[in-house]
């Protein structure tokens, strides 16, 4: 109950991250399964552009693109995803990740000569200059945040579409450094799409993040036997990443949960079971 309630708040709010990572199920007759999350607020309960923090996983067999499909219904907020191409068909306005761009063009320094600088250097510094404007937005509003990027950062970034558009013709397309600039280019109405509204981010590290623990997680344990199991992981990561994102202990809001819960009726509200309204011990 805790879990679609949680659910049913995630889908009525305006931006939301989402990503996906390879799960081992045993008993499933296919080589991936996924994991998916799909978080929304901020990393931690005293950012100033915290709203409901919230970090659901849902398990699926596949990573086909009806996975988000169903997930999100016919949700048409804005959705801030890496470059994959599953969360295409979905009705929600798409919003790219810088921090993609960036480490395609860090893997182009990596190839280059040593000792030379190239363009790969241009373009990791440009996107550079982009996130010290970041680091200036932590405490301001979204509308502060809005007009501070509509001033500094989109005009970096239209002076990087112009470089992009020139270097283009001068790369190899299959090198590091050509790849590199095709991705951006692809992705370019979503990577400039975090200046459309002050709520958004440069990038989808908050979905990174969120989705972190359980690939530490899956390192210890490896595998699910299972896709009841998956489910039940998925389950129990969604209420301990939730609590913790929203300042409270874990094991002390699942006993808190065990205890109220039973007190319930079916279709009882729980909004005062949430994890941003129940005030218990904070996060060591």
């Amino acid at each position: 109950p805790v879990i679609n309630a949680l659910k049913d708040t995630l889908l009525i709010q305006t931006a939301i991250h989402a990503d996906e990572t390879p799960v081992k199920v045993i008993q499933e007759d296919r080589e991936k399964c996924y994991m998916w999350v799909y978080c929304s607020g901020a990393d931690s309960p005293d950012d100033t552009q915290a709203n409901k923090n919230i970090v659901l996983y849902d398990y699926q067999p596949s990573r086909a693109a009806s996975c988000p499909i169903n997930y999100l219904g016919g949700y048409k907020g804005f959705l801030q995803v890496d470059g994959y191409a599953g969360y295409e068909s979905t009705n929600a306005m798409l919003v790219g990740c810088m921090a993609h761009a960036r480490r395609k063009f860090i893997d182009a320094q990596k190839a280059q000569l040593k000792g030379k600088s190239g363009r790969a250097d241009w373009a990791v510094s440009h996107i550079q200059k982009l996130y010290k404007i970041e680091a200036q937005l932590k405490t301001k509003t979204n509308a502060e945040r809005f007009e501070i990027r509509k001033d500094l950062s989109v005009p970096l970034l239209n002076e990087f579409k112009a470089w992009l558009d020139k270097t283009v013709a001068h790369v190899v397309p299959k090198s590091a450094i050509g790849a590199a600039v095709s991705y951006t280019l692809n992705q370019w109405q979503k990577l400039i799409a975090y200046t459309q509204d002050g709520q958004l981010s440069i990038d989808n590290n908050r979905a990174e993040r969120a989705i972190k623990p359980f690939v530490i997680g899956r390192k210890n344990w490896l595998f699910s036997n299972t896709a009841s199991g998956a489910n039940a992981s998925a389950n129990l990561y969604s209420v301990i990443e939730s609590a913790k994102a929203n300042g409270l202990e874990p094991r002390q809001y699942i006993e808190y949960l065990l205890t109220e819960l039973p007190k319930r009726k079916a279709g009882d509200d729980l909004k005062d079971l949430l994890p941003w309204v129940v005030k218990l011990g904070v996060v060591n």
